[in-house]
């Protein structure tokens, strides 16, 4: 039997065998769900068995496990490193989700009228790691492994996988490998396959900003006290200036500066912006002046606030002035921007502006690197070769806004490579209410990765 056909006799039991993982609420952030969690990971390691993965273990680390398994089938051809994640995002606010988060269901969608799977994780990343489970199964049931294959999916990369680097380190020689292969990311547009290329980094920090040392009525002490709620919305506005940079001293210092050619070929990635204003529904884009919407979106840095909270939140009126002020920052870093160098500026400038009125608080979240990878490194070839051969055309390289941590620290501790092929769309409403995988997506991915794989061994001289 070939791939193709074990794929498509098994299509109905692939998406069943995806919706058990997505209907754990492994949410990394809110200890609430640690056990839930941890069901995850143990129902990860039965997924990789029962696919034909070896040697698969839950490890332990101070946080989340990490799950690994193998298949070696000869320890003279190559090995890639699949790495994932099954932890995934809060699913707040629950009221704008049209169907229970952790409820998966199929509805069909203007972009995908062959149906899309809505549920928590299922593009980000439960569905795209499930994707490498399924075409280890193809490769074995069909004897057809054309090199060594190495899991990790661990269980904190919504919370900035802190205990990954450590793991990596003490698990050097469990873990060589000569590639690493993730699909976290996403495509241009089904019909315009896309590989990434880079990641921006990313400094996240939480504030808050003290002032009397316990809410005040607005009327007796108006005017007089202060008022970290309006403090700290001017401290934040004060952040950027009116061409959209960021005031932080020093924050552009290391930045990389593409050159007109790179920024040429970036161009010509097709992007409508008609298109995207429509699909977020706003009138406008906005960023720092000098750059298109792409650009601000891949290859330059930003500061957001992430959330604000203080004072009286609830139904009705009350007239307090509150003691704190809160909210949470996160910038995203390029290369060659340094995130602890980068929250290290952030504190000290975000402290320096504050009156001395109020008490300022800077609190370290989680932080990455940005990380590259060059279009003439064989696993982006492996990539790109097989993405031609399943989608009928050239994938176009891209540079990528968001953050995987562990990408640069396969580099560091490992001296890898990542390959980035990953198959969402920017409008699967990731980290969102009524988050949603495509169908083709899923199905297009299990199709594609053992190609991938045959094609990398085959540049190797396997």
């Amino acid at each position: 039997m070939t791939t193709d056909q074990y794929l498509t006799d098994n299509k109905d039991r692939f998406i069943e065998e995806l919706f058990e993982l997505l209907r754990i609420p492994s949410i990394s952030a809110n200890p609430a769900y640690k056990q839930d969690v941890l069901d995850c990971a143990d129902a990860v390691a039965r997924s990789l068995k029962a696919a034909g993965a070896e040697n698969v273990e839950v490890m332990r680390t101070p946080g989340y496990p990490v799950v690994y398994g193998e298949r070696i089938i000869d320890p003279a051809l190559p090995t890639v490193l699949v790495y994932g994640h099954y932890d995934v995002q809060p699913p707040d606010p629950v009221d704008l989700w049209t169907s229970p988060p952790f409820q998966p269901v199929v509805r069909k969608t203007d972009i995908h009228p062959e149906g899309a799977i809505f549920a928590r994780g299922a593009c980000d990343d439960k569905g795209q790691m499930f994707m490498h489970v399924k075409a280890l199964e193809m490769m074995v049931q069909n004897n057809s492994q054309p090199l060594n294959l190495k899991y990790i999916i661990e269980g904190e990369e919504e919370v900035g996988s802190d205990h990954l680097d450590d793991f990596l380190a003490d698990n050097r020689d469990l873990l060589k490998a000569d590639l690493v292969l993730v699909s976290d990311t996403g495509l241009i547009a089904n019909d315009i396959p896309s590989i990434t290329t880079g990641l921006r980094g990313m400094s996240y920090v939480e504030v808050k900003v003290t002032g009397p040392n316990r809410d005040l009525h607005s009327g007796l002490y108006g005017g007089a006290a202060p008022n970290p709620i309006n403090i700290l919305c001017e401290m934040i506005a004060s952040l950027k200036d009116d061409q959209q940079r960021i005031t932080v001293p020093g924050f552009y210092d290391k930045v990389v500066e593409l050159s007109v050619e790179e920024r040429e070929a970036m161009a010509e990635a097709p992007f409508s912006e008609e298109h995207y204003k429509a699909s977020i529904g706003i009138g406008a884009t906005e960023g720092e002046h000098g750059y298109t919407a792409p650009e601000r979106m891949s290859i330059r840095p930003t500061l957001d606030v992430n959330g604000v909270w203080g004072g009286y939140m609830d139904a009705g009126a009350k007239t307090v002035i509150a003691s704190e002020a809160c909210a949470k920052i996160s910038m995203r870093l390029v290369p060659d921007q340094d995130h602890e160098e980068i929250t290290a500026l952030f504190k000290s400038h975000f402290e320096s502006i504050a009156p001395k009125s109020v008490k300022v608080d800077v609190t370290i979240m989680h932080g990455a690197y940005p990380a590259v990878t060059p279009t003439d490194h064989p696993g982006y070839r492996a990539a790109s070769a097989a993405m031609e051969q399943t989608f009928g055309r050239k994938p176009v390289p891209f540079r990528g806004g968001g953050s995987i941590p562990i990408v640069t620290s396969f580099e560091r501790v490992l001296g890898l490579k990542t390959v980035l092929m990953g198959f969402g769309l920017d409008s699967d409403a990731i980290h969102s209410p009524d988050e949603h995988y495509g169908i083709f997506n899923y199905f297009k991915g299990i199709e594609t990765i053992p190609l991938f794989h045959e094609n990398f061994a085959r540049l190797h001289g396997a």
